[in-house]
C-alpha cells in the first residue's frame, strides 16, 4: 500500500485477579473487582506496554469493548474513555460470543487500512468470580452503568440454542459440547479407554503452557491421566467431560490491545522494530445456526473458512505459522481445529500460546483478546507468524486473525475476504412427538457436584430418519451404565410422554 495505513499492533496488556489479589477497584465487597477499573488498568497497561505515555490519549480515535458478560452499561467505550480522559470519535461494542474480540480486531484494522481510523483501542474485560462472590454474599455491586450516547454494534447477537433444545437441557456449553465429542468419538471409532486418553494427552500440553504464563488463572502443570481421572477433584460435568477439561468461566480477567495505523505509529515515535502486523483475519458462521440441527455433529466446516480465509489473506500457509492459538473451550473445538487446518494434535508448535480456556481462564467472551496479546508478545521475542482463532456459542460463530513481525499492507481493505463457507446445509427434519423403533446419533450424561448422574439426553434418529431429541430414564444405574459404554448407535424405543420424548435403550 505503502500510504502509512498498515495496521499495527503497538502495545498489549492483560491482568488477571485472583482470590487473594487486590481486587480493581474499591467496591463494597472484600475481594471484587470493577469491570470499569479492570479496563482502565489494561488500557493503561497496554500504552505503557508501547511506549507511550497518557498524552498519546489525546490521539485515541477508536474504543472497542467486547461484550462483557453480566455487565451491560448503556455505552461501555464511553465510561471508559471518561475515565482515561480520552475523546474517540468511534465507539464499538460486540455482541456476546467469543469470536467478537477477532471480530473486533478485524474490524478495527480494516478501519485503519481505509484510513478511517489512526489509532484504537481494543479492550475486554470478564468478573463472573466477583458478580458469583457477591451473590452468595447477597451484596449488591454497584457497577457504573451509564456513558453517554449509544456505541455502534459490529456483531449480531441472537440465541445460541432453540426453545426445543432448552426443553431437553441443553441451553449450556457443558451439555451442548459432549454431544460433538461423543459424535467425534464415534465417527474415529475409538473406544472409550482410547478417546480418554487420547483428550488427556491432547490438553495436557495447554496445562504446561498455563503453568509458565503469568497471567494464567490455573497455572498448574498436569498430566495426561490427571486431567481424564475423575475423582472428588475432577468430578465428571457431562460425559465425557470431567471438570479439568472444561472452560473456566467463573474469572476476574482483562485485556487491552493499542492498534495504530503505521504512520501513527511512526508520528507517536515508536520504532518500527516493535510493530506486529494484523495481516489479515475472517469470520464465518455455521448453516444452520442451532447445533441439534445440523445435519453432522462431528464436523464443523465454518470453522475452517474462518482460518483458511484469514490465512490466504495474510499470505501465510498453515505450515509456515511459528504460533498457534485454537480456541479450547472444550477440547472438541480443539480437535475440530486441528482437523479443518490440516494439523497434528500433537503438533510441536503448540496449539496455544496461553494455556486455553480451561487453565487460562474462559474470560466471558473475551478469551481470544489475551491470546491476541500473548501472540503479541510471542511474535516480538522470536518473530514468526501467529493464528488465533475464536469461537461463539456452540461451534456456530467463529473468527480468526493472523499477526506477524512488522507492517503488512492490507489488500481489498475496503471490504474483508468472504470465507469460502461451503453451500449451506438443510437442517434436518424433526419429530416433536417421537414414536417406535429408534437408534442414538449422539448423548450425554450430565451430574452434579456430588458426582452423580442426574439426567441422561440422547439425539436419535427415527426409523424413517427423522432426528428427535429425548430423555433417558431418571434411573441412576441406568444412567452410570449409559455412560459406560458406547452409546452413539445403540437402539431402543422412543415415546412421547409428559410433554417430552424418552428413550429406552435395549
Amino acid at each position: 500500500m505503502g500510504d502509512g495505513r498498515a495496521p499495527v499492533l503497538i502495545g498489549v496488556a492483560q491482568r488477571s485477579v485472583r482470590p487473594g489479589d487486590p481486587p480493581a477497584g474499591d467496591l463494597p465487597l472484600e475481594g471484587a473487582s470493577d469491570p470499569l477499573a479492570l479496563l482502565d488498568a489494561v488500557a493503561r497497561g497496554a500504552l505503557a506496554d508501547a511506549g507511550l505515555g497518557p498524552t498519546a490519549l489525546a490521539s485515541l480515535d477508536t474504543i472497542g469493548l467486547v461484550d462483557a458478560l453480566g455487565w451491560y452499561p448503556k455505552n461501555g467505550p464511553r465510561l471508559l474513555a471518561d475515565r482515561l480522559g480520552a475523546s474517540p470519535r468511534r465507539e464499538l461494542v460486540t455482541g456476546v460470543g467469543g469470536e467478537g474480540p477477532l471480530l473486533l480486531l478485524n474490524h478495527v484494522a480494516r478501519a485503519l487500512a481505509r484510513g478511517e481510523s489512526e489509532l484504537a483501542l481494543v479492550v475486554g474485560v470478564n468478573v463472573i468470580r466477583s458478580f458469583r462472590l457477591a451473590r452468595a454474599k447477597g451484596v449488591h455491586l454497584d457497577l457504573p452503568l451509564g456513558g453517554d450516547g449509544a456505541p455502534t454494534a459490529v456483531s449480531v447477537s441472537r440465541p445460541g440454542h432453540s426453545p426445543r433444545e432448552e426443553r431437553y437441557g441443553l441451553a449450556a456449553p457443558v451439555t451442548i459440547y459432549p454431544l460433538f465429542e461423543n459424535a467425534l468419538r464415534a465417527r474415529r471409532g475409538e473406544s472409550l479407554e482410547a478417546h480418554r486418553a487420547r483428550l488427556g494427552a491432547l490438553m495436557a500440553p495447554f496445562t504446561r503452557v498455563a503453568a509458565s504464563n503469568p497471567h494464567a488463572w490455573f497455572p498448574v502443570e498436569r498430566s495426561a491421566d490427571e486431567l481424564v481421572r475423575v475423582g472428588p477433584e475432577n468430578r465428571l460435568v457431562a460425559f465425557p467431560y470431567p471438570k479439568y477439561l472444561n472452560a473456566v468461566i467463573e474469572t476476574d480477567q482483562a485485556a487491552a490491545v493499542l492498534v495504530a495505523s503505521e504512520a501513527a505509529a511512526r508520528r507517536l515515535g515508536l520504532p518500527a522494530v516493535r510493530d506486529v502486523g494484523w495481516w489479515g483475519g475472517a469470520v464465518a458462521v455455521e448453516d444452520p445456526w442451532f447445533a441439534t440441527e445440523r445435519p453432522d455433529f462431528a464436523a464443523c466446516p465454518a470453522l475452517g473458512s474462518a482460518a483458511r480465509a484469514a490465512l490466504s489473506e495474510a499470505g501465510v500457509g498453515v505450515d509456515a505459522l511459528a504460533h498457534i492459538d485454537l480456541y479450547s473451550c472444550f477440547p472438541i473445538a480443539v480437535e475440530l481445529g486441528c482437523e479443518a487446518l490440516g494439523l497434528a494434535e500433537d503438533d510441536p508448535r503448540g496449539l496455544t500460546v496461553t494455556g486455553g480456556l480451561p487453565y487460562a481462564g474462559g474470560p466471558g467472551n473475551n478469551y481470544s483478546l489475551h491470546a491476541v496479546a500473548a501472540a503479541v508478545e510471542r511474535v516480538r521475542a522470536s518473530g514468526g507468524s501467529a493464528l488465533a482463532t475464536g469461537n461463539g456459542w456452540y461451534l456456530t460463530k467463529h473468527s480468526a486473525s493472523v499477526l506477524g513481525p512488522g507492517a503488512r499492507p492490507v489488500a481489498a481493505a475496503a471490504s474483508p475476504p468472504e470465507p469460502a463457507a461451503p453451500a449451506p446445509r438443510p437442517a434436518v427434519a424433526f419429530a416433536e412427538e417421537a414414536e417406535g423403533a429408534a437408534r442414538v446419533e449422539t448423548y450425554t450424561v450430565v451430574y452434579d457436584r456430588a458426582g452423580a448422574p442426574t439426567q441422561g439426553i440422547v439425539v436419535g434418529r427415527e426409523e424413517g430418519g427423522r432426528r428427535f431429541l429425548a430423555r433417558l430414564p431418571d434411573d441412576r444405574a441406568l444412567l452410570e451404565a449409559f455412560a459406560a459404554r458406547e452409546g452413539v448407535g445403540r437402539t431402543g424405543r422412543v415415546a412421547h410422554r409428559d410433554g417430552l420424548n424418552r428413550f429406552e435403550p435395549r
